[in-house]
């Protein structure tokens, strides 16, 4: 059975009669009596009728307690209606005193005979604060009432043993929490301790974050980037701490549950959500510190920068800015996760709260009962794909996230057939009690919907010829062979693992006219390149594009760049968020040369490093992305508007003496598009009637199309402008092809399995004609 014990004060008076009181609260219990052992008896019955009526029964939080005598020179005064005298004598009293440490190790001076009770931090400074408080306490007193405080003529320390019933304990010692739980999970939860995985090789770290958290009490600071195992480790060792109860050594097994929810993983956004109105969110702070404070809870927060933040118009009026000076009084403690970007903003915006925290840095899965099994040459290549494709993930972060899922999906997968073999009771090849595997096959599957790459670029024993990739290329894109041939390096060289990891993938400058099919050309590499990704559309309200385009010519002009990453105290901007989201696609900087100087300036780091940081430290990267800017530069200089069979005008030079040398020399590659030509244009226009023969109107009736000769001149001159290029095509098939089509079709609802063909009819038109019927 546990039990409590509470240390006592006895004492006799000059008089003959005893009196003991709680040594940790002076004032709240008493007993008086003929003996010492009576006295006892009282205090230690009144606590257990305390503790049967259901009352809250405080776990004792005086440990190593000790009897010493104190003294304090005391003046003596007489009061006379609104004047106080003074007398010349000092009287020196002699002060019965126990010493101790509460639970944080600070500490205790109790002096239960005049009811005073302080904490210390230096045992140096005990007589000179037992001497204030002393002199404070008998302020005003007259040598009368003075005589009541004289020192008794016996006086010893004692325990009063309070058992507890089983079960009682954690009913009756757990505080209210509200409002912990609405904004914070406790971080030892069996809910989060399955969500996290155990840290590997990372007992040094967490030891020493035991200690400053469970014996120096410290703030601390994780330092390490995203994925490097930060909340790994702290949950580690709040389980250590909740566990084995190390600011407490004297805590029985049946007290650890009042500090079993001793830490509370939180965010800045937790904290004020749902906080509309002036002065709510900190009155909720502050209740959060009052509850934190009663169970000698800590608040962790998973990014320390979101709390300079939030909360306010400017840091100075955030929620970091509210909790600084409870922080420096040790009124509360804080654990919070940042990157050295986040803390060296944090030191910028609020120094006076970066100044607070010990700093721990960090460097850069376990198998579950899943009945899931992993072969052995699944964990290298998780390790592989995520070294190549990867290297800027901090390990095992996010590696060990994938690795998590794939258990997971494996296990859903497995017990989906083993219900589906259980429904139509026959064999299957999952037997029960047989373990589902995770492969390398099945790793190479999960990346490639993660990423969007083909298989072909994730298996260094799959060829990748530079002829297979320009075909690709003609077969969506024609008459651009110069251009085929510069992507088509690019690619191959990513293919080969000789691009450089700290950079983009690559970063090209397409030039030429207007509507010769640069932008098409940016939508079938990013299609070439990730278009095997999962379709993410039911989730975000997007397909699996993998081309970010944006039109250069809406940043220019003041506060561009600060519209190209987000305002300062906002959401992110669109190309933040997708890049976070997706790192792999390829992003279209459509007509770069309206964009404002200040957009070239940040862009030199893009081009240069592959990330992207704003004033808050926020980093996102561009190493897994193919950055391509289209720019018209020397196209008003060609020598004709007309089809051609070159370019007439060197867009080098004009990209040279455009843009600045610094941003230029980051260039990997001008790649120069040709004018369109005459069997181009003719190309081109069959596509687009073949792309039509695919709708929906037509696949569904069987019905196809055919064309003749005729046709095909028609609408080359009718859909390409000399200034204009092919762009208008599509317009002119609209108006000549589709819309006439669309009245023949819905005046004939019944036409099924036919082939249409177009001719130009005498009035120079195109006409609709069934040439014969499918069986």
């Amino acid at each position: 059975m546990p039990t409590y014990r509470y240390p006592i004060l006895i004492w006799q008076h000059s008089g003959g009669g005893w009196t003991a009181c709680l040594v940790e609260d002076p004032n709240d219990i008493a007993a008086v009596g003929v003996t010492g052992n009576d006295v006892a008896a009282q205090i230690k019955e009144l606590l257990q009728w305390r503790m049967k009526r259901g009352q809250t029964l405080s776990r004792p939080n005086f440990n190593e307690s000790k009897l010493v005598w104190l003294k304090a020179a005391v003046r003596p005064e007489y009061k006379t209606d609104d004047r106080v005298f003074s007398l010349k004598q000092t009287v020196t009293l002699r002060v019965p005193s126990v010493l101790g440490r509460d639970r944080s190790q600070l500490y205790l001076c109790s002096m239960p005979t005049i009811g005073v009770r302080f904490t210390y931090d230096d045992e140096a400074d005990l007589d000179g604060l037992a001497s204030h408080y002393v002199q404070a306490a008998m302020k005003g007193k007259s040598p009368r009432e003075l005589s009541r405080y004289l020192p008794p003529v016996v006086v010893h320390l004692d325990d009063a043993v309070v058992h507890i019933p089983p079960g009682a304990s954690e009913r009756e010692v757990r505080p209210d929490l509200d409002p912990l739980p609405l904004i914070a999970e406790p971080l030892g939860s069996r809910d989060t301790r399955r969500r996290l995985s155990r840290p590997w090789q990372r007992d040094a770290q967490v030891a020493k974050l035991v200690d400053l958290l469970g014996r120096q009490r410290s703030s601390v600071l994780l330092l390490g980037e995203n994925g490097s195992g930060r909340t790994t480790v702290l949950a580690e060792a709040a389980r250590k701490l909740e566990r084995d109860g190390l600011e407490s050594d004297d805590v029985d097994a049946a007290n650890i549950t009042r500090v079993r929810s001793r830490f509370w993983l939180s965010s800045a956004a937790r904290l004020i959500a749902g906080m509309k109105y002036l002065g709510q969110w900190q009155e909720r702070i502050e209740q959060v510190i009052e509850k934190l404070s009663e169970i000698e809870g800590i608040l962790c927060v998973d990014n320390l920068l979101e709390l300079v933040r939030t909360g306010g118009s400017s840091p100075s009026d955030s929620v970091a800015a509210f909790l600084v000076p409870y922080l420096q009084r040790g009124e509360m403690r804080l654990v919070g996760e940042a990157t050295t970007a986040e803390i060296d903003a944090c030191r910028r915006l609020l120094p006076s709260f970066a100044a607070i925290f010990t700093h721990d840095q960090l460097a850069a899965v376990a198998k579950q009962n899943l009945k899931v099994d992993c072969a052995r040459d699944a964990i290298p290549q998780i390790y592989r794909l995520f070294a190549r494709f990867m290297p800027y993930q901090s390990f095992p972060g996010r590696a060990a996230g994938f690795l998590r899922d794939l258990f997971d999906r494996t296990a859903r997968a497995a017990n989906a057939a083993r219900r589906a073999k259980n429904r139509a009771n026959i064999e299957h090849h999952v037997a029960d009690g047989e373990k589902a595997i995770v492969s390398s096959q099945s790793v190479i599957d999960r990346f490639i919907k993660l990423t969007g790459l083909p298989e072909l670029f994730l298996r260094d024993e799959h060829p990748l010829k530079i002829e297979d990739v320009v075909a690709a290329f003609r077969a969506r894109v024609m008459g651009q062979e110069t251009a085929y041939s510069t992507v088509a390096g690019v690619i191959t060289t990513f293919k080969a693992g000789l691009n450089d990891p700290q950079r983009p993938l690559g970063v090209l400058l397409f030039c030429g006219p207007t509507g010769v099919g640069k932008t098409e050309l940016a939508r079938t590499i990013a299609d070439f390149l990730f278009g095997q990704g999962e379709d993410q559309g039911a989730a975000t309200g997007r397909t699996k594009d993998r081309l970010l385009r944006l039109d250069m010519s809406e940043f220019a002009g003041p506060g561009a760049a600060e519209r190209l990453i987000g305002p300062p105290g906002g959401e992110p901007s669109e190309l933040i968020k997708r890049l976070r989201e997706q790192p792999f696609m390829v992003v279209l900087l459509d007509e770069i040369e309206k964009a404002a100087p200040e957009v070239f300036d940040l862009l030199l780091g893009v081009f240069g490093e592959g990330r992207l940081t704003d004033r808050f430290g926020r980093l996102t990267t561009f190493r897994s992305a193919l950055i391509i800017m289209t720019s018209n530069l020397g196209a008003d200089r060609m020598e004709s508007f007309g089809l051609s069979t070159a370019p007439s005008s060197d867009y080098d030079s004009e990209a040279m003496s455009f843009f600045r040398p610094e941003f230029f020399n980051r260039i990997d590659a001008v790649v120069t598009f040709a004018a369109l030509s005459e069997p181009t244009i003719r190309a081109i226009t069959q596509a687009e009637l073949r792309k039509l023969g695919q709708r929906d109107g037509l696949t569904d009736g069987n019905i196809r199309l055919s064309w003749t000769d005729d046709v095909i001149k028609k609408l080359c001159v009718a859909g390409y402008d000399r200034r204009y290029g092919a762009r208008p095509l599509q317009r002119a098939i609209e108006t000549l092809v589709v819309t006439p089509l669309a009245k023949f079709l819905v005046a004939r609802p019944e036409l099924r399995d036919a082939t249409l063909h177009m001719s130009i009819n005498s009035a120079g038109q195109i006409e609709f004609l069934m040439k014969s019927s499918a069986k």
